[in-house]
């Protein structure tokens, strides 16, 4: 009998548990265990709590809280993986590595630091109500592309500047938004024979596409301007000095109707935006994760992080185009906004694929609104303050193309329906417009521009 092993003394040795004198199992060991492996994963995995955040000792409490931070930022989106290029392209940079390498490293090491950004910004606006949490959205959501853009102004690299904000606009406008009609009209196509649109709202869709339609002609009229005043054989310097006026005035006048935009979408007229009742029945808004300061020190820490670099990439940009033969209009047209609007982009497709067209929406003609209204007008200032002669007035080949895609997203969102062959047009003019600027060759338009800037 003694030589018989009972199922008591076997399951808790299979188990991994510890046993009893008189072979039960212990449960009080079980206990523990389970405690144990619970309290690690809160520790490195829950993001609402972290061990050790409540501790009577300061420095315990401290570190814990720290680590707590670090974690839910780095939880926050799955793209935070490319994290790890940030001290590898801040090395590459500082060390003078291959241009190449120190432009691509820099390149993707920028796309999370958005994402980050864009979770700090999300966090404090969760805390500080509607009005003011959109305002900060506003002020903070094309933040990447402002630093971005303030580095290459600082390094004279106007045509960068010129064509990262168009290219940014032209990405929300034509990529963005032909992704959420494409893939959100398939998934939402209804019955062969039987076909559904997507809905949103048309009265949001008529005021943002008047607003662009301005921003086009903010660009076309000094390049109509600078026509006239060529044919004319006006005097060089005379010239420059005109669109210089034109330009800084037209930024002032753009400014203060994106103030007005603001106070319209967010107080006057804010339900005609609201898009709380885009969220599933039953489901409460979003709680916030981060205090308000911890996130603000997140956010003081990701701008510092993309001002380097941001710095470094804008540093080797010259390189890239005199060893790739492509063209500064390319890089700041196509690749920059990639940096920037990829976290953006995923949202925006995200929630057309469950069919909140109106946030969608609001994603994509909203960051566009951001750029044309506010970014492009508050550099003109910026160089105006720092001495560098960033204006209005764009190569006429971007000036068409901004105006070609304005009027075509205008006439495709002015019903306030959408589909997949809408998506797939306004993808393909996107295509046509990406392709055009990579066959143009790499001194072309910017002998172009520095033609403009004063250089016989």
């Amino acid at each position: 009998m003694s030589n018989k092993p009972s199922s008591n003394e076997r399951t808790p040795l299979l188990n991994g548990e510890g046993a009893s004198s008189n072979g039960t199992p212990n449960h009080n060991h079980i206990q523990s265990s389970n405690n144990e492996r619970s309290a690690a994963f809160r520790f490195f995995f829950d993001s609402k709590h972290t061990p050790g955040t409540h501790s009577e000792n300061i420095a315990v409490r401290s570190l814990a809280y720290s680590w707590h931070i670090f974690k839910v930022t780095l939880l926050s989106n799955y793209i935070n993986f490319l994290l790890i290029m940030v001290p590898i392209g801040i090395v590459a940079g500082r060390l003078g590595w291959n241009s190449t390498a120190v432009f691509t490293i820099n390149f993707f090491a920028i796309i999370p630091l958005a994402a980050v950004l864009s979770f700090a910004t999300e966090e404090i606006s969760l805390k500080l109500g509607e009005t003011l949490g959109g305002l900060l959205n506003a002020t903070f959501g094309n933040a990447v592309e402002l630093i971005v853009s303030i580095v290459a102004l600082r390094d004279n690299q106007i045509e960068v500047v010129q064509a990262s904000m168009l290219g940014s606009i032209l990405s929300n406008l034509l990529l963005v938004m032909g992704m959420c009609f494409f893939f959100g009209g398939i998934r939402h196509r209804g019955t062969s024979g039987g076909g559904t649109e997507q809905t949103f709202s048309a009265a949001v869709a008529q005021t943002t596409c008047s607003l662009m339609t301005l921003s086009s002609a903010s660009l076309v009229i000094p390049a109509a301007l600078y026509g006239v005043l060529d044919q004319g054989h006006t005097n060089l310097e005379d010239k420059d000095r005109s669109i210089l006026v034109l330009s800084r005035g037209t930024a002032i006048i753009l400014l203060i109707l994106y103030a007005l935009y603001l106070v319209f979408q967010l107080r006057t007229h804010s339900n005609l935006f609201d898009t709380e009742s885009q969220l599933p029945e039953g489901e409460d808004p979003e709680d916030p994760t981060l205090g308000p300061i911890a996130a603000a020190a997140v956010l003081v820490v990701v701008t510092i992080l993309v001002a380097i670099c941001a710095d470094y990439l804008v540093g080797s940009i010259d390189d890239i185009v005199e060893s790739a033969n492509i063209s500064k209009a390319f890089i700041g047209l196509i690749l920059i906004p990639i940096v920037g609007n990829a976290a953006e982009h995923v949202t925006a497709v995200v929630v057309a694929l469950r069919n909140k067209m109106d946030l969608a929406m609001g994603v994509a003609i909203g960051s566009s609104i951001q750029i044309a209204l506010g970014v492009t007008p508050f550099l003109v200032i910026v160089g105006w303050i720092i001495g560098r002669d960033m204006t209005l007035h764009f190569e006429t080949f971007e000036t068409v193309a901004f105006a070609v895609s304005v009027l075509v997203v205008t006439y495709t969102v002015q019903d306030g329906k959408s589909n997949y062959l809408e998506g797939a047009m306004l993808l393909g003019l996107y295509i046509i417009i990406a392709v055009a600027f990579y066959a143009t060759p790499g001194d072309f338009l910017d002998k172009a521009t520095n033609l403009i800037s004063g250089s016989n």
